[in-house]
């Protein structure tokens, strides 16, 4: 019985194309992704991302191994950085300082944060707009958890708080490579 005379079949063969489209299409994208120098990235994610830190101890390293230096050691659980480059183990980072180092991939978040870097307090309301009433201040040097950004707005949240940032107001937020990818480590901008 050919599929051109059931129904069913057709359905079904209809269905399994779609699916193979989907996987080829998934698979086409993931292979697209590439790190600053045109290599393919090793996860098949986009570089630069932003991803945040697990752990409030976070060894910062001169390079992609163990074996390499430690240059310092982070310790605040939940702040932003930006992968710039990667390694299948080993992620490449800019810092809110402008300093670039490595980190190993199981210390790093998919979670996204944002980081008020500066002193100075800033909105957080109740829409992304300039008008809208200011629901909460976003303290100096301080960590929210962020969901999305969109038109220049962030989405963040903080326990049972949300509401709007300019993306410009905090580190976390950028859509482009804030440090050099080809920089080594240890150096700030």
């Amino acid at each position: 019985m050919s599929s051109k005379s059931h129904p069913r079949l057709q359905s079904l063969s209809r269905r399994m194309a779609a699916i193979v489209l989907v996987i080829g299409a998934g698979v086409a994208a993931g292979a697209t992704a590439t790190m600053p120098d045109g290599r393919p990235t090793p996860t098949g994610l986009e570089v630069p991302r932003w991803v945040s830190l697990k752990s409030s101890e976070v060894r910062a390293r001169q390079g992609p191994g163990l074996d390499y230096r430690i240059l310092w050691e982070y310790r605040a659980a939940g702040l932003p950085v930006q992968v710039i480059a990667e390694t299948r183990e080993w992620r490449k980072i800019c810092d809110p300082e402008g300093a670039v180092a490595w980190i190993h991939r199981s210390v790093a978040s998919g979670r996204r944060g944002a980081f008020n870097a500066t002193t100075d307090e800033v909105p957080i309301r109740a829409r992304p707009d300039e008008e809208a009433a200011i629901k909460a201040r976003f303290s100096g040097r301080s960590l929210v958890s962020l969901d999305e950004c969109e038109d220049g707005w962030c989405r963040v949240r903080a326990q049972k708080l949300r509401g709007w940032v300019k993306a410009d107001s905090v580190f976390g937020a950028a859509d482009a490579a804030l440090c050099d990818a080809s920089r080594p480590a240890g150096e700030a901008r």
